[in-house]
C-alpha cells in the first residue's frame, strides 16, 4: 500500500466514529482518536512545509543524519515503539476536531503530496533542513516521513479503537 493509499483508508476509517468515539479519552496522558489524527496531519504539513524550505534554498547543508536518523531511514520506518511527547500545549492535538474537519485535513496532505512528488526529483539533495531528532534532511527524506508516520501510528490507532464500543 503506497502513502496516498494508506491516508485514504484512514479516511474511510475516520466515517466509522461517532463524534463521542472520536474525542474519547480512555485514560490521563492517551490521546483521543481525534487527537491522534490531528497530530499525524499537523505533523505531515509541517513535514511537507520543510520539503518546501528545501526546495527554496540556494545553499547546499554537508552535514548528515544523526544516528537515529541514519536507523529510521535504514529501516524505512519508525521503531515499533512508543513516542511519547513532552508535556505541553504545543505538543497536546486538539480535541475539538470533527469526523469533516478531520478528513478535510487529510485531503489537504494528500493535495501537497501529490503537488510536491512529481517535484522531488529536482530538488537539490543537499538542500538541507535539520530535524531535532533525525539531523539534517533533504526535500525527499522529508517527503518520506509523511507516510512512514502515518504507518507509525496504526499501531496506537488500532489500540485506540478496542477502547471503544462500537
Amino acid at each position: 500500500m503506497n502513502d496516498s493509499e494508506l491516508i485514504d483508508l484512514y479516511k474511510i476509517n475516520l466515517q466509522q466514529y461517532s463524534i463521542d468515539q472520536l474525542r474519547y479519552v480512555s485514560e490521563r496522558g492517551v490521546w483521543s482518536i481525534g487527537q491522534m489524527y490531528d497530530h499525524m496531519i499537523l505533523t505531515a504539513l509541517d513535514y511537507l512545509d520543510q520539503v518546501q524550505r528545501c526546495a527554496t534554498m540556494s545553499e547546499v547543508q554537508l552535514q548528515g543524519k544523526t544516528e537515529a536518523g541514519s536507523q529510521l531511514f535504514c529501516a524505512g520506518s519508525f521503531p515499533p515503539i512508543k513516542i511519547r511527547l513532552p508535556d505541553g500545549p504545543e505538543n497536546t492535538p486538539s480535541n475539538s476536531e470533527t469526523v469533516d474537519d478531520l478528513i478535510h485535513g487529510l485531503d489537504t496532505v494528500l493535495q501537497r503530496m501529490y503537488e510536491w512528488e512529481e517535484n522531488l526529483h529536482a530538488i537539490n539533495p543537499n538542500y538541507k533542513v535539520r530535524h531535532e531528532g533525525f539531523g539534517w534532511l533533504n526535500a525527499r527524506e522529508w517527503f518520506d516521513l509523511v507516510g512512514m508516520h502515518f504507518r507509525h501510528h496504526l499501531r496506537q490507532k488500532a489500540e485506540l479503537e478496542q477502547k471503544l464500543e462500537f
